[in-house]
């Protein structure tokens, strides 16, 4: 098992390097530069310009800015923001908590949902709840996340009082200083509909999948086997072919995780949820690229650790793998 974690964080290492410089490279390419957000480049001499350059390290061999940014990234140090001058590492972990908290309660309902319905599906295949559990999978894969968040803003949140359609809390309503309830429904009237969009979007490949895995199981023949033993209807699935149907389900949970924080960028622009996506969105219109190539390295190590997680969560629940 040791040499499976050693290499596995090998290779996150090297795909995070591959990562960090496709990000510099996209940075560079893009249009503009940092003295162009920092100045009005046009009320400055050309000499003026080029001293600042020196003094920001631009006018060095691309190469050696590069180094110079990823060795100050391996010491936690993301740069300062070209647009606010602040630490970019600070602005992010002020944002994170939102992103997190946003993602996670729509992980967690994701999967109280659609393992129940795909198991559901697959003892009742063809029937009428099947189809409908189908036709639901197709339509929250073919509608946008950001279309669906317009709608229901248009034809519920502007309808629903008790809805708020931006923002994450009312001001003065913080933890700790407003009795717990009343934090707590303040909450929910902001998390309901980002949360129901990122819901809709991301039930349908966790209850196909589910689904998929519960048919495959019921076919096999220790099921067989276990019903021609005269064991209930209720313990053939819940305690042989759901436990085993549920396996695969555990490689989707880093999967489903990526899924949701890169989708969450555009739901919280819709919501103007204070999160992370919406502080990348604001870096890249404003051209602040350090703040874009660290949302972006942050981003992938955090979808390569849950990767790394889920297959040790696998090796651990299945015996029988052996990485």
């Amino acid at each position: 098992m040791s040499r499976f974690v050693i290499s596995r964080f090998s290779q996150a290492l090297i795909l995070l390097v591959g990562v960090s410089l496709l990000s510099f490279a996209i940075m560079l390419l893009s249009p503009g530069g940092p003295t162009d957000i920092m100045i009005n480049t046009s009320l400055l001499s050309a000499d003026e310009i080029a001293a600042i350059e020196v003094t920001l390290g631009l006018d060095q061999p691309i190469p050696v800015q590069y180094w110079r940014w990823f060795t100050r990234v391996l010491q936690g140090d993301f740069g300062t923001s070209f647009q606010t001058g602040q630490p970019v590492l600070a602005m992010i972990t002020e944002r994170l908590p939102a992103t997190l908290a946003l993602n996670l309660i729509s992980m967690l309902l994701i999967y109280l949902i659609a393992i129940p319905a795909g198991v559901f599906a697959a003892l009742r295949q063809n029937s009428l709840f099947d189809h409908c559990l189908t036709l639901i999978i197709f339509l929250g894969q073919a509608m946008p996340a950001f279309w669906l968040g317009l709608l229901l803003i248009y034809f519920v949140g502007l309808r629903v009082d008790w809805l708020a359609l931006s923002g994450m809390a009312t001001i003065g309503v913080e933890f700790g200083q407003a009795p717990f309830f009343t934090w707590l429904g303040d909450r929910l009237r902001y998390m309901t509909l980002p949360v129901t969009v990122i819901v809709l979007t991301g039930l349908a490949p966790v209850a196909r999948f589910m689904r998929a895995s519960m048919l495959d199981v019921l076919n096999q023949d220790y099921i067989r086997t276990a019903r021609a033993k005269g064991l209930s209807e209720a313990t053939v699935v819940w305690k042989h072919a759901f436990r085993n149907a549920l396996m695969p389900i555990i490689t989707m949970v880093g999967i489903t995780f990526s899924i949701l924080l890169s989708g969450s960028v555009v739901i919280e622009r819709v919501f103007s949820w204070p999160g992370v996506g919406l502080l990348a969105i604001d870096a890249i219109l404003n051209r602040d690229y350090q703040v874009v190539m660290a949302f972006n390295l942050i981003g992938a190590m955090m979808v390569v650790v849950g990767g790394i997680l889920t297959d040790l969560l696998y090796l651990l629940v299945d015996p029988r793998i052996k990485y």
